[in-house]
């Protein structure tokens, strides 16, 4: 069922008003989002969304363009159109909420009521950076330190994990790298921006930009710290999740 494999949740309620679904960043899986389900109240139900090639899933493929990642994950939304949803994403994540979204309308399908977008500039806006995703394996670890630096330590440290964390890594930035943003009516939706104060990869006025993006209304918010403020920010992130949301 459609639902186990690209939906987690590890504290179902049956309650809830809302559920949260959270798209994690490159790299990342469902334990970006262990602690949220016991920082946020009980009316948010908390479901990370579990993407191919990590956690249960790592002999799975990932798709070679965002938008047939994307539609992969929206086919597999028929079990939560029972109450309303939002969606938050972290730098991929956030790219892949906003395609997410869009595949939803195309399909005619329940949109989120609500878009949370963190550390990642608006679609619309070019690309600044090189390419990572097609350099060999030292520039490729090199530069992701260099611009994230976001490797944990531990993973750094032995050799086996990193050639099982380097694959999955590589083919989510081919995800971001090759992006190609396609223009189309703004969402119904409002959105949210997050973003780090010092995060250099996501600039306030790169994130102002997603405004475009929405019909609705906007807001745009900073915390401490910089492209991975998710981490020494959370509580003040949930505090605004939450904000934002009931």
């Amino acid at each position: 069922m459609h639902i186990r494999t690209w939906f987690h949740c590890r504290k179902p309620n049956p309650d809830a008003q809302l559920r949260l679904l959270c798209f994690p960043y490159a790299g990342g899986g469902v334990s970006v989002f262990r602690a949220w389900p016991d920082r946020l109240p009980a009316e948010i139900e908390v479901w990370a969304i579990q993407l191919p090639g990590r956690d249960g899933r790592l002999r799975e493929p990932i798709p070679a363009d965002l938008p047939t990642l994307a539609a992969a994950i929206a086919d597999g939304l028929g079990p939560f159109s029972d109450r309303p949803f939002a969606c938050f994403g972290h730098s991929l994540g956030a790219l892949l909420a906003f395609e997410f979204a869009r595949e939803l309308r195309r399909r005619g399908q329940v949109e989120p009521s609500r878009l949370l977008v963190s550390a990642r500039r608006a679609p619309q806006l070019p690309r600044t950076e090189a390419p990572l995703h097609t350099l060999p394996e030292p520039q490729f670890i090199a530069g992701l330190q260099q611009r994230y630096n976001g490797i944990p330590a531990a993973i750094l440290a032995e050799p086996e994990l990193m050639q099982l964390f380097l694959p999955m890594l590589r083919a989510d930035f081919k995800l971001i790298e090759l992006y190609q943003y396609r223009a189309e009516a703004p969402l119904a939706c409002p959105i949210t921006a997050f973003g780090g104060a010092q995060d250099t990869l996501a600039l306030p006025a790169e994130l102002a930009a997603w405004q475009a993006q929405s019909h609705g209304a906007f807001n745009l918010q900073l915390f401490p710290g910089g492209h991975f403020y998710l981490q020494t920010a959370l509580p003040q992130l949930l505090a605004a999740v939450q904000q934002a949301l009931l």
